[in-house]
């Protein structure tokens, strides 16, 4: 197995299969905390994210609050490591009762330097199954960067569209933050520790999940459009999005069966952008 000695492209190919139970109460758990209806056992799209979980031992962690690197992702020796996007395919949906199997690998592995520093691109890609039947294919674009110096200047933002069909005001207050935070077993610190977040990784407060932001775009394609089958989704992290402020999930109907979804900061910028493909 390599090591951290190892060059990065060592881990390219790697493999690892997992099972889990699918349980009813994480879905009646994020259904309370989203204020939507108990789904009744089906997963609904985005929410499989709560299963297949690392069980970190305290002793494993590192000072962010993640494991410590190593173990089936490359150590990669940056600071800062986020989920940047992915791409996702809608077989069938994962039922409550199941025994369920993720088999994971790692596909791509880029490092490049940017206007920030060194970066680092991670993609894994999941397959869900049961009883060998894939129900969700999935591909999960990691992002490892420096931290920025004090005399790095942000990245300009981008001012959001504005032709939106229809929005959603989200209060991502820390009590949405922790309770998401438990629900996917992330203890990084980023979304639960002001100190640590504001003093350790200069950000003005706390950091809201991006995965949990992709979550409230589907949420608000079923509020509209509540008979809809998602087949694919495909989203990006644009611009942190912070507690303590209001931000608005947004979204338009388009050609083809696609549906074009965005989120917006309370200045108005972009901080995700994400497209649904209805079967």
């Amino acid at each position: 197995m390599p090591d951290a000695a190892t060059p990065l492209e060592a881990w390219l190919d790697k493999t690892e299969t997992v099972e889990d139970q699918i349980t009813a109460f994480p879905l009646a758990a994020l259904a309370a905390t989203l204020q939507r209806a108990d789904p009744a056992g089906v997963v609904p799209p985005l929410w499989h994210w709560m299963y297949f979980l690392p069980i970190t031992p305290m002793d494993e962690v590192g000072p962010d609050g993640h494991a410590r690197r190593g173990g089936f992702l490359p150590p990669v020796p940056l600071p800062r490591r986020m989920w940047a996007g992915g791409r996702l395919t809608f077989h069938a949906p994962l039922r409550a009762g199941e025994q369920a199997t993720r088999t994971s690998t790692i596909t791509h592995i880029e490092d490049k330097t940017g206007r920030s520093g060194r970066l680092v691109f991670v993609t894994v890609q999941h397959r869900y199954a049961v009883d060998g039947q894939t129900r969700v294919e999935e591909e999960h674009d990691i992002v490892y960067r420096e931290a920025p110096g004090p005399q790095a200047a942000p990245p300009r933002p981008q001012p959001a569209p504005q032709d939106e069909a229809w929005s959603r005001v989200v209060e991502p207050d820390p009590v949405l933050l922790f309770r998401y935070s438990a629900l996917t077993f992330n203890s990084h610190r980023i979304h639960y520790d002001h100190p640590y977040v504001t003093q350790e990784e200069g950000y003005p407060g706390l950091v809201v999940h991006g995965p949990l932001i992709a979550t409230l775009l589907v949420d608000l394609l079923h509020r509209e459009r509540p008979d809809a089958r998602l087949r694919a989704f495909a989203f990006r992290a644009i611009r942190p999005t912070f507690a303590g402020s209001s931000f608005t999930v947004c979204g338009k109907p388009g050609d083809g069966g696609e549906v074009s979804l965005w989120g917006k900061d309370h200045e108005g910028f972009l901080t995700m952008q994400a497209t649904a493909t209805l079967a």
